[in-house]
């Protein structure tokens, strides 16, 4: 009988010299990608930039969507491939956006009218103190190896939906969430106050929490 297989690969092993890819289209994800990637010497390039297709995301939570988008870019390319999923969820809305995040902002990718929208939903629910206004981001990760191997990962922090907006950094919903324990929303905060790793941050965000994990399992022995 052959001895059962590890849960977890260690990345570097796996990527023969070659970038790591990042199954995604989206500019702010792809810096921050790069960012927490960077202090473990590992380069990469994204679906973006070698003109990859964008698969059609039908999963149902963030971990499916974030398999299926590594999965083909593993395939297409033939190499380790790396995505995320992840999204705000707003308690009072049942939920939403959530795995619909990038949709309610449209084709043009316009996040102030998806939080307006947010906004808007609130109010007509009566959610106008913070306790009604309670939402959480998520992210999933998901790294693909070319011969199926799948590894999973996920990260959630909690906080509040402010009005209005604050802040022009980060990227989408940031400017309208203000995370517990903090008085400035993500749209305010530095990269490294938002997704920095020790000794540059606290790795606060969602994508940071989730990348921590697949650090410990896969980037470091």
């Amino acid at each position: 009988m052959n001895p059962p297989q590890p849960k977890h690969r260690y990345l570097p092993d796996h990527l023969g010299g070659r970038p790591l890819v990042i199954a995604t289209h989206n500019p702010g994800k792809l810096a921050e990608m790069r960012e927490l990637l960077a202090p473990y010497g590992i380069a990469a390039q994204s679906a973006g930039e070698l003109n990859l297709a964008e698969p059609e995301e039908t999963g149902k939570t963030f971990a499916e969507n974030a398999r299926i988008k590594a999965i083909a870019a593993a395939k297409a390319t033939g190499q380790v491939a790396f995505a995320d999923d992840s999204g705000l969820c707003v308690e009072a809305l049942g939920g939403e956006p959530g795995i619909h995040s990038a949709r309610w902002a449209g084709p043009d990718k316009d996040f102030r009218s998806a939080m307006n929208r947010i906004q808007t939903l609130l109010i007509e629910r009566g959610a106008r103190e913070p306790e009604q206004r309670r939402g959480h981001f998520i992210a999933a990760l998901c790294l693909a190896f070319p011969d199926g191997h799948i590894e999973d990962f996920e990260g959630r922090i909690d906080g509040v939906i402010v009005w209005p907006p604050k802040g022009t950094a980060g990227f989408g919903y940031d400017p309208l969430f203000l995370p517990d324990g903090h008085d400035r929303t993500f749209g305010e905060m530095t990269a490294d106050e938002k997704h920095g790793l020790p000794p540059k941050g606290q790795g606060l965000s969602h994508r940071a929490r989730a990348f921590v994990t697949l650090a410990k399992a896969c980037l470091e022995k």
